[in-house]
């Protein structure tokens, strides 16, 4: 009889509980699992799930990134600021990439060369991305750019009568699917499962360690940095007081969607499932109607607790294998 392999039950753990929470909102009210619920749940997740995808390849190299949300306020006003005074909307898109991918950059060369805990040095991205933020301009703006207002409405698909897949979940999906390649298909993606797993058998190698470590990071605040271009799509606006947090629900659904914290293992793919689940209990307690949607938090936080201690029982019994 062929034996499950243990970095697999993760990603099934996730799938199951995915299905059993679509399946009980489905039961308990009757227009829950409608296309036009599911297409609304996708772009409510849109900034948040690409934002994961980054996160996913910082955790799967065994480190952490806490300026997700800091990073998506950043480049939302950023953005903002840049079509008032009148910047064309690609290049200020362009702009608002380059100096996001950039920061990771800066912070996974400190965290590599410096050999510094990447909780403290994202910690500290946390900070100064949030600041830059107010300085750029200290109120929200609003978006009133063509652009937004009349080309996005029309990217939109239509892929069931009264459901509409808008662009900003196209990006999620996009997103999805990129990483899912980057991942799983690519060099780079095998060096960052190798690190993640075991760093000094990954030096001794051959590994690209450095690089992999700072492309990692640089690839994770891209992401964030097109989670923030998303949210401009999605709230047609920037402020720089927003999204505080996010960075903690991105962790909570790349862990819900079975990926180690300790790196080495998960797939991006599970990232997605683990931004539906989270969805999906938001959507339950709206249907609710007399629940307080802080319950939505308590949830989630039982659901991350029930994960880690999954994952701990599988790394455990891996470790008493070997």
């Amino acid at each position: 009889m062929t034996r499950l392999n243990p970095k697999y039950i993760p990603l099934l753990a996730t799938a199951l509980v995915l299905l059993a929470v679509f399946s009980t909102g489905s039961l308990l009210y009757p227009n829950f699992g409608t296309p036009r619920v599911i297409v609304n749940l996708l772009n409510d997740s849109a900034f948040v799930g690409v934002a994961a995808v980054g996160e996913s390849f910082v955790i799967l190299s065994g480190g952490i990134d806490l300026s997700v949300g800091s990073m998506v306020a950043f480049v939302g006003i950023l953005v903002a600021k840049l079509l008032q005074v009148g910047w064309d909307p690609f290049l200020a898109m362009g702009i608002a990439l380059c100096v996001g991918t950039a920061a990771g950059v800066v912070m996974g060369g400190l965290i590599h060369y410096f050999e510094l805990p990447p909780f403290l040095v994202t910690l500290a991205g946390l900070f100064c991305l949030r600041g830059l933020g107010f300085v750029i301009y200290p109120e929200s703006i609003g978006i009133d750019h063509p652009f937004y207002g009349q080309v996005l409405p029309q990217l939109s698909i239509l892929v069931a009568p009264k459901a509409v897949l808008p662009f900003t979940a196209m990006c999620f999906l996009g997103s999805v699917i990129v990483g899912t390649f980057v991942a799983s298909f690519t060099r780079f993606g095998r060096n960052v499962y190798a690190i993640g797993s075991n760093e000094n058998s990954a030096r001794l190698m051959g590994l690209p360690i450095g690089r992999t470590k700072i492309t990692a990071y640089a690839l994770a605040a891209f992401f964030s940095a097109l989670g923030g271009i998303v949210a401009t799509f999605y709230m047609q606006s920037g402020n720089p007081a927003s999204f505080a947090g996010l960075e903690l629900d991105a962790i909570a659904a790349v862990v819900i969607g079975g990926t180690l914290l300790t790196g080495g293992v998960g797939f991006i793919p599970g990232t997605l499932m683990g931004v539906l689940i989270l969805g999906l209990i938001q959507q339950i307690i709206i249907f609710n109607g007399t629940l307080n949607s802080w319950w939505t938090k308590i949830v989630i936080g039982a659901l991350l607790l029930v994960f880690i201690v999954l994952q701990k029982l599988i790394s455990g019994g891996g470790d008493q294998e070997s």
